[in-house]
């Protein structure tokens, strides 16, 4: 899917449209109303949740955000790695289950702060907001959808597209 076509994109489902593909993402019975609650018990604090979402070729990193708020508001976001290296700082060939990537919709409990600067990143073609973690721990390995139990995934294109994805090029 051409870069471009992101705006072709159903933000309700996060499925481009006229794709008939069932979701992939919803290995649990989790429904809307059930993540609802489960966001909104979060305890607040000095932290971010982060769920990574990789797709081959591109450096951003996932979605992070606050406790309490909804995925549908969390920021698609590039890493700086100054501080701290991401969680899959690995090889980009080899098995798998032990390369860059191995973590894909992992939920992180991550410490840090946002630099206020935002990042170039060009195979997607977007300006992302950086985003500085002094520590990483994981919270669940196989998270389920991210936006809707719809949700489908395809590590070889931006298939999970919320509203708040930062501008894109002209």
């Amino acid at each position: 899917m051409p870069l471009v076509g992101l705006a072709t994109l159903t933000l309700s489902n996060c499925v481009p449209m006229g794709n008939s593909r069932s979701a992939n993402m919803s290995m649990t019975e989790v429904t809307p109303q059930m993540r609802q609650l489960e966001v909104s018990a979060e305890i607040r604090g000095d932290y971010f949740y982060a769920r990574r979402y990789f797709v081959e070729k591109t450096r951003f990193w996932g979605y992070v955000r606050k406790p309490g708020q909804p995925w549908s508001e969390a920021q698609l976001v590039v890493m700086n790695e100054n501080s701290s290296p991401q969680p899959d700082r690995r090889s980009e060939s080899g098995p798998e289950s032990s390369r860059h990537g191995y973590d894909q919709n992992y939920t992180y409990r991550v410490r840090g702060r946002y630099t206020g600067r935002e990042i170039y990143e060009p195979a997607s073609n977007l300006f992302l907001p950086e985003f500085k973690a002094s520590s990483y721990s994981v919270v669940q390995r196989d998270s389920g959808w991210l936006f809707t139990p719809q949700d489908y995934y395809n590590k070889t294109q931006i298939t999970l597209v919320n509203g708040s994805v930062a501008r894109q090029t002209h």
